[in-house]
């Protein structure tokens, strides 16, 4: 029997790549996009940080679609009331006084004869700047107070954390009586300045433990071992990854510093006619909730939405940043 031709080594070990390399060629990628490319390589993909992965969690999440869409159109309307107001919200007829809706006017009057609809998207605008100013002021002081004392410690870090205690036991609505009824000025900086004065240390407590968790890892040491400086420390590697925490609880203050806001207008210490607001509002149809409850209801409502929808937003938000849930 005659015997098979000799192959060399090298020619099986090349045939065998030469198959595997077109099984893997001729192989179609898999369904979820791990598998390889129509050219036989694998594709080269990004890591994936925190943020990415959040704004991913983000964008599939119906809460968060919904409030953001209604702070959206909050921000829009506080900015540009006329695209769907077209009155003047201080123009008041005191023959229309407490009628009810009507063409033109769907919200009705108040007991000034003023038209309800016009003064709620006009109070948007005063209730959306208040918040967002405080929220920011509370956000900046708060969160350099806390990194610095976090990240030093030391004596610093101790009279911070007794001056915090101090500000924990003030009542915020108290608070805001004593302070603000010396106050003439009639604007909305009286009200954020205070508003800060008693937020900040809520985001300074937040701000330390990030950073004083945070200061503890492992790349920090090796930043520190490199030579690095404190500030560049600070600043390029503990900040990006202790802001987690001070985003969400500043997102969901937002809302409570809007009515905030609206309960000191309420009670007569924050912002004063001929300002417009929704505490203003509310308190003005209080008297009239039996003849009028339409001037209660909307500039009430529109205060609940707005606050929800932050709240909700910071909701979907500490979901997205928080490993732990996932």
């Amino acid at each position: 029997m005659p015997e098979p031709p000799f192959e060399p080594e090298g020619a099986v070990a090349g045939g065998l790549a030469m198959s595997a390399a077109e099984t893997l060629e001729q192989r179609p990628p898999a369904a979820d996009g791990t598998g390889p490319a129509a050219g036989g390589t694998e594709p080269a993909g990004r890591p994936r940080s925190l943020w990415s992965d959040a704004w991913r969690d983000l964008r599939r999440n119906p809460v968060f679609l919904l409030s953001a869409l209604i702070i959206v159109f909050l921000v829009v309307i506080s900015l540009w009331p006329s695209l769907i107001a077209s009155g003047n919200p201080l123009q008041c007829d005191l023959a229309k006084a407490q009628q009810g809706a009507g063409p033109g006017h769907p919200f009705g009057y108040d007991g000034q004869g003023c038209d309800v609809y016009t003064r709620t998207v006009y109070g948007a605008r005063t209730s959306v700047s208040v918040g967002v100013c405080a929220t920011l002021g509370v956000a900046l002081l708060g969160s350099v107070l806390g990194a610095l004392a976090g990240f030093f410690g030391g004596l610093g870090d101790s009279v911070l954390s007794r001056i915090t205690d101090v500000f924990f036991a003030i009542p915020v609505v108290l608070g805001g009586l004593v302070l603000l009824s010396v106050v003439t000025s009639n604007s909305v900086w009286p009200v954020i300045g205070f508003i800060v004065l008693l937020g900040w240390p809520q985001i300074s407590r937040i701000a330390r433990g990030a950073v004083i968790t945070a200061k503890q890892n492992d790349y920090v040491q090796a930043a520190r071992a490199l030579g690095a400086s404190n500030s560049r420390i600070l600043l390029r590697h503990i900040a990006p990854n202790a802001v987690a925490p001070v985003i969400v609880v500043a997102t969901i203050a937002l809302g409570t510093y809007i009515a905030l806001e609206a309960t000191l207008s309420y009670l007569g210490v924050g912002l004063k006619p001929p300002s417009v607001s929704w505490g203003i509002d509310i308190s003005a149809a209080s008297p009239y909730i039996r003849n009028a409850p339409h001037a209660l209801l909307w500039p009430s409502g529109a205060l609940a939405v707005t606050v929800l929808a932050f709240i909700m937003l910071g909701d979907a938000v500490r979901d997205a940043l928080d490993p732990k849930l996932r």
